[in-house]
């Protein structure tokens, strides 16, 4: 039809020849390191048998390819680059690290939105672009203790895309981490995002499924299909705030929040029913409480610290 009234169908942009490579072993330290000492190199780990590779893999070539040279793009296939791989501790793919000025300065695991790639690329050319050499070589390392700790005070704070971006972070890092695999699926439910979780725990090395916290993924998987019939966590916090004895609308809350990302605050609101009237519902409140327990482990870090408040609560 645009030919037939004069019009030119628009032109795809193609990247420049250096923009978008096909990296191996041997030029890794070339193609990256050297490179992103002048702009962000952002290298795909993937495979030809990865089938979210095929459907990230063209994304962040589009975003790169729009780009226009602000950043770098290396793509490495790990069946033929498996030493490489090895060496960057890829356990899933894809895999992708952001490099700048010889050092890993970001990452994501899995195949994301093109919207979350363009705010990752964006990122990074606002990194490079807006003080060029503002990050040392001594300085990007990530210290993942810290980006702990900003992860989870942004979890509280009810930021969860940042939140969930630290979280991420630290995953490149240290794919071995399991608070970091705890805090960035609480950060999910926090979200909805029940599915994105249950892809995530098929990424999670099988060493560390016996661990505590990944085990209390599953009971908060569990906890997150029971919230998704509630009403809007905002909707039932108002219900609370304008009748704070209305122990239903109380309840309905703590059982939201259990299941999206906010379990410490869910548990609170059992005991404040419990402290207010302990014979609620049969004593629903208490039992509500052993039914999380139960779903998070017994050996899960809220269990062992909610557990100790709901005694203190009996037997005071």
């Amino acid at each position: 039809m645009s030919e037939l009234i004069g019009l030119q169908a628009p032109v795809k942009p193609t990247a420049p020849a250096d923009v978008i490579i096909d990296g191996t072993e041997a030029t890794f330290a070339q193609d990256v390191i050297e490179a992103s000492m002048d702009r962000p190199v952002i290298v795909d780990f993937w495979a030809e048998w990865c089938g979210p590779c095929k459907t990230l893999g063209p994304t962040i070539e589009k975003v790169v390819t729009e780009a226009a040279g602000a950043v770098k793009l290396v793509k490495i296939d790990t069946e033929t680059n498996q030493m490489l791989a090895q060496q960057m501790r890829i356990q899933s793919i894809p895999t992708v690290y952001a490099f700048y000025q010889g050092q890993p300065v970001d990452g994501f695991m899995g195949a994301l939105p093109e919207s979350q790639i363009q705010a990752f690329v964006d990122k990074m050319i606002s990194l490079s672009g807006a003080q060029p050499g503002a990050v040392a070589a001594g300085d990007a390392a990530l210290d993942v203790d810290t980006m702990l700790e900003n992860a989870d005070a942004a979890l509280a704070a009810g930021a969860h895309e940042q939140a969930r971006d630290l979280y991420r972070a630290v995953l490149v890092e240290d794919q071995s981490n399991v608070k970091a695999y705890s805090g960035f699926a609480r950060a999910m439910l926090a979200e909805n995002r029940l599915s994105d979780v249950q892809a995530m725990m098929e990424q999670i090395p099988e060493e560390l499924l016996s661990a505590p916290e990944i085990i209390s993924l599953a009971g908060m998987m569990t906890l997150a299909e029971r919230a998704a019939s509630l009403p809007d966590t905002a909707q039932l916090e108002a219900a609370v705030a304008a009748n704070g004895d209305d122990h239903d609308a109380r309840h309905a809350l703590a059982q939201a929040l259990l299941g999206r990302g906010q379990p410490e605050a869910g548990a609170e609101h059992l005991l404040t029913i419990m402290r207010k009237d302990r014979a609620w519902n049969d004593d629903g409140a208490r039992k509500a409480m052993l039914e999380l327990f139960e779903a998070l482990g017994h050996s899960a870090p809220l269990t062992v610290t909610y557990r100790k408040k709901l005694s203190a609560l009996l037997f005071s």
